[in-house]
C-alpha cells in the first residue's frame, strides 16, 4: 500500500484516504457491494477492560493509538492509574476504500520514558454491515506472546458510505497520483494474518549501499537525495546524503515478513528541499517471492521514472524456531551431500568458477550466561551471522539467558582469509537492538565437526563480556582456488563502525606505530654499531661477510634470504622455541587497556578530566611532530628540484651528473664494495670522527614548505618608506 494522505473534511475532522490497490491478484471478496467512493468511518473509543498493568503499583496509564495504512489517524487522551479506563472519544475518518484492517495499539504512559506496550487488535472493516451502528469488543494480543491475556478494548463503529465528495476528493487523489507508484501492489493484509498467526515468519535484512548517476534536483546540479522503503505498514527512511549525485549511505536494518510467500518492497528515492516539499527523484521494487532465503542477494535496481540506480544487499532469513535436523538439506551429516561438496571443491576442479572458493557450515547452537539487557532480568537474544557481507540471523528466543537457536546457516566461501563474526543481541520492540556479545574467528582456524564453547567478548574484541556460545563450524574449501584469490583485491566490507576519538585507542595506535619504528631504529643501530667497532668481533664477522655476500651477490639471494629466514622460524616454532612476539603484544596491549581503566576508576576523583587531557595532548604532539618530520623530508626532496634554493639545485646537478657516470662505466658491485669498505674503515681511519649520512646532511640543507613561508622577505608597504619618512619631515 502506498503512503495515505490526510485531508480535512466538512466537519473539519482528520480523515485517510488511500490509494486503490492493483486489481491484479487482488480479491474482493466480503467488502460491500458498492462503487469505489469515499467512506466515513465513525468511530467511539468507549472503555478498556482488565488492561495489563505495566507500572509498579499494579496499575498503568493507558492510551490508545488508531492506524491505517500504516498512518495515525487517532490518539486518545491518557487516563491515569486505571487498568479500566473510560475514554468515550469519538473521531470520523473518511476512507478511499475499506481494504485496510484499523489496527489499534495501546501503551501504558511512561513521562520521560519509553512508553510500555499493553496489547493491540485489528478490526477488519469488509466485515462491517454498512450504515449501521456496530458495537465491537477487541481482544488485545502481543504478537510475541500470543498466549497472555491483555484484556479488551470496547468500541462503536459506523460504515457510510458517501457519494457528494467523491467529486472534490477525486480531483484531489490525481493531483497525488502524478508521483504515485505505477506498480501499485497488494498490501500486506494484517487482519487475515491476525487470523493465521500471531508471530512475524521471517526477517528481511537489507543493507542500502550507494547511489549512482541519480538524477540533478537542485540549481547547482546536485541533490540532497535520501530513500524511503515500505514494506506493508513497515517503514525505514534512510539519513539524507547533502550534495551528490553518488551517495554512499552504509545502512543496514530489517523488515519483519508476514507472510511466507514474500510480499513487496516499494523503495522511492528523494531530494531533500529545505523550506519546500521533497522533490521526487525515482521508485522501484523489490519482490521478495522471487528471491531465495537463507542467501545474501547483491542488487542494482534501476530507478523508474527517474534517473541513476540503487546498489543494495538483500537477505531472507526464516525466523520460526527449526531443529538441525530439520535444516538437512544443507547439512553435511548427509552422506551423500559432503560428498557432493567434497568433489565441488577436490583438486581436480581448480581451475572452476574461481570465485567459488570453499563452503562453510555454522551450527548456532546455544547459548548460556548471557547478559540481562531488560529490567525483568531477562533479554530477548538473537543471533546475527556475517561474513563479509553476507548476513543471516536466527530467530528470537524471548526472556531467556540461556536460549537454544539449533540454527543451520551455510555460506559460499569468496575468501578462505575471511572472519566469521557472530553477534548477540538483545531484541527490542520499539529500539535498535541492544549488543550483548560477539565472536571473530578466522576460516582457516577452525576444527571441522567440532562442537566449541567461545566466551563472548565485548565490541571492539579486546577484552571478555558476559554468557558463552555454542558453535559446531564445518569448513571446505579448494586450496588451489584460496591460493589464487589472495592475489585478488579483498572484498569491501559495506557496512562498518565509524572510528571514534578515544583517549585509550589514540594511545594504543601511537604505541604500535612506535614499536615498528622502534625495530628498524634497533636495526639501524645495530649495523651502526658494526661500523664504530663498538664489539671488534662482530665487526670483523659483519665486514667478512659483507665482502662475501657482495662480491658473489646475484637477485635470487633476497628471495633465497627470505626463504631461508621463513623455514628458520618454522622449525623454532616447531620445536617449541617460537620467538613470535605478537601473543605477549597483545597481552601487553589488553594490560593496558585495564590498567589504564582500573586507574581511571581508583584516581578518577583526584586526576579527572585535566590529567585525561595532558595524556591525549602528549600522544598529539608526539603524532605531529612525526608528522612534521616525515612531510619536511617530502618538501625538501621536492624543493630541491623546484630550485627553491639554486645552490643547492646546482650542486645536485653537479653530484647526479658524477653518479650517472661512475654507475656507467664502473659495475654496481665494485661502487658498494667501495661504500661498504670505507664505512667499516672509517673509524679504524679517524677514530674521532662524527658518524654522518650524505644524503641526509645535504637535504637537511633544503628549506621544508613551512621555512620557504619563514624565511621569505614581506613586501614593504611604500607609505612607510624611509625616503617617503624624511620627505614629510622636511615638508
Amino acid at each position: 500500500m502506498l503512503d495515505s494522505y490526510r485531508l480535512r473534511s466538512a466537519c473539519n475532522l482528520p480523515f485517510i484516504y488511500n490509494k486503490r490497490l492493483n486489481a491484479v491478484g487482488t480479491s474482493n471478496a466480503g467488502l460491500p457491494s458498492v462503487d469505489p467512493g469515499m467512506y466515513q468511518l465513525d468511530i467511539t473509543l468507549r472503555r478498556g477492560q482488565n488492561l495489563a498493568a505495566r507500572d509498579r503499583g499494579g496499575t498503568s496509564d493507558p492510551y490508545v493509538k488508531f492506524k491505517i495504512g500504516g498512518k495515525e489517524v487517532f490518539r486518545s487522551k491518557i487516563i491515569h492509574k486505571n487498568l479500566n479506563p473510560v475514554w468515550e472519544e469519538k473521531t470520523c475518518l473518511l476512507l478511499d476504500h475499506p481494504r485496510d484492517p484499523l489496527y489499534i495499539k495501546v501503551f501504558d504512559y511512561d513521562f520521560g520514558l519509553q512508553d510500555d506496550f499493553m496489547g493491540s487488535a485489528f478490526l477488519d472493516l469488509t466485515l462491517l454491515e454498512l450504515k449501521r451502528s456496530t458495537d465491537v469488543t477487541l481482544n488485545l494480543k502481543d504478537p510475541h506472546h500470543p498466549d497472555h491475556d491483555l484484556g479488551t478494548i470496547l468500541l462503536t463503529v459506523n460504515l457510510t458510505p458517501k457519494e457528494g465528495e467523491q467529486k472534490d476528493v477525486t480531483m484531489l487523489m490525481r493531483k497525488s497520483w502524478k508521483r504515485s507508484n505505477k506498480f501499485q501492489t497488494q498490501s500486506l493484509r494484517l487482519s487475515d494474518l491476525h487470523r493465521k498467526s500471531h508471530l512475524w515468519r521471517g526477517i528481511v535484512s537489507i543493507t542500502l549501499i550507494e547511489g549512482k548517476g541519480l538524477k540533478a534536483m537542485d540549481s547547482n546540479g546536485l541533490s540532497d537525495p535520501y530513500v524511503k522503503f515500505r514494506l506493508g505498514h513497515q517503514k525505514y527512511k534512510s539519513k539524507i546524503m547533502p550534495k551528490t549525485l553518488n551517495p554512499q549511505w552504509r545502512e543496514q536494518f530489517d523488515f519483519h515478513l508476514y507472510e511466507e510467500r514474500g510480499g513487496i518492497i516499494d523503495i522511492t528515492a528523494w531530494d531533500k528541499d529545505a523550506g519546500k516539499r521533497d522533490d521526487f527523484i525515482g521508485r522501484c521494487q523489490i519482490d521478495l517471492s522471487v528471491l531465495s532465503k537463507e542467501q545474501t542477494h547483491k542488487m542494482e535496481l534501476h530507478l523508474e521514472e527517474g534517473e541513476g540506480y540503487l546498489v543494495l544487499l538483500v537477505t531472507l532469513t526464516a525466523s520460526t524456531t527449526v531443529s538441525i535436523s530439520d535444516l538437512s538439506v544443507n547439512s553435511l551429516e548427509d552422506q551423500k551431500e559432503r560428498e557432493a561438496i567434497l568433489k565441488r571443491y577436490s583438486p581436480m576442479r581448480m581451475f572452476h568458477n574461481l570465485k567459488d572458493v570453499g563452503f562453510l557450515q555454522v551450527k548456532v547452537i546455544r547459548a548460556e550466561g548471557l547478559m540481562a539487557a531488560d529490567v525483568t532480568g531477562k533479554s530477548d537474544p538473537f543471533c546475527v551471522v556475517e561474513l563479509n557481507n553476507d548476513r543471516l540471523l536466527t530467530h528470537t528466543v524471548y526472556k531467556n539467558l540461556n536460549p537454544d537457536w539449533n540454527k543451520v546457516f551455510t555460506f559460499n566461501i569468496k575468501d578462505i582469509l575471511s572472519v566469521l563474526e557472530v553477534t548477540v543481541y538483545d531484541e527490542d520492540r520499539d529500539r535498535s537492538a541492544d549488543f550483548l556479545g560477539k565472536v571473530a574467528i578466522p576460516l582457516l582456524s577452525i576444527q571441522n565437526g567440532e562442537q566449541k564453547a567461545y566466551v563472548l567478548k565485548n565490541k571492539q574484541l579486546t577484552g571478555p563480556t558476559k554468557g558463552v556460545i555454542y558453535l559446531e563450524i564445518d569448513v571446505i574449501f579448494n586450496a588451489v582456488k584460496a591460493s589464487i584469490r589472495t592475489l585478488i583485491p579483498k572484498e569491501q566490507k559495506y557496512i562498518e563502525e565509524e572510528n571514534r576519538l578515544s583517549k585509550q585507542l589514540l594511545l594504543r595506535n601511537f604505541v604500535r606505530m612506535k614499536r615498528c619504528v622502534m625495530v628498524l631504529v634497533n636495526a639501524a643501530y645495530y649495523i651502526n654499531s658494526c661500523f664504530d667497532w663498538d664489539s671488534p668481533p662482530r665487526s670483523l664477522a659483519a665486514f667478512v661477510l659483507f665482502l662475501f655476500v657482495v662480491w658473489n651477490f646475484e637477485l635470487y639471494m633476497i628471495p633465497l634470504v627470505l626463504l631461508l629466514l621463513l623455514t628458520w622460524n618454522y622449525f623454532l616454532i616447531i620445536s617449541g622455541k617460537d620467538n613470535r612476539q605478537r601473543d605477549t603484544v597483545v597481552e601487553d596491549m589488553l594490560e593496558d587497556e585495564e590498567e589504564e581503566d582500573d586507574k581511571d576508576d581508583k584516581d578518577g576523583e583526584k586526576k579527572g578530566f585535566i590529567n585525561k587531557i595532558y595524556a591525549i595532548q602528549e600522544v598529539c604532539v608526539s603524532v605531529q611532530n612525526i608528522l612534521d618530520e616525515v612531510a619536511s623530508f617530502g618538501e625538501r626532496i621536492k624543493n630541491t628540484f623546484n630550485w627553491t634554493v639554486p645552490f643547492l639545485s646546482w650542486l645536485a646537478i653537479f653530484a647526479l651528473s658524477v653518479f650517472t657516470v661512475i654507475l656507467y662505466f664502473i659495475p654496481l658491485r665494485y661502487i658498494v664494495l667501495v661504500w661498504g669498505i670505507n664505512k667499516f674503515t672509517k673509524k679504524l681511519r679517524s677514530p674521532y670522527a662524527i658518524d654522518n649520512n650524505e644524503l641526509l646532511d645535504f637535504l637537511s640543507r633544503v628549506p621544508s614548505d613551512v621555512q620557504v613561508v619563514q624565511y621569505q622577505e614581506l613586501k614593504q608597504d611604500p607609505s612607510h618608506s624611509p625616503s617617503r619618512r624624511k620627505k614629510n619631515n622636511l615638508g
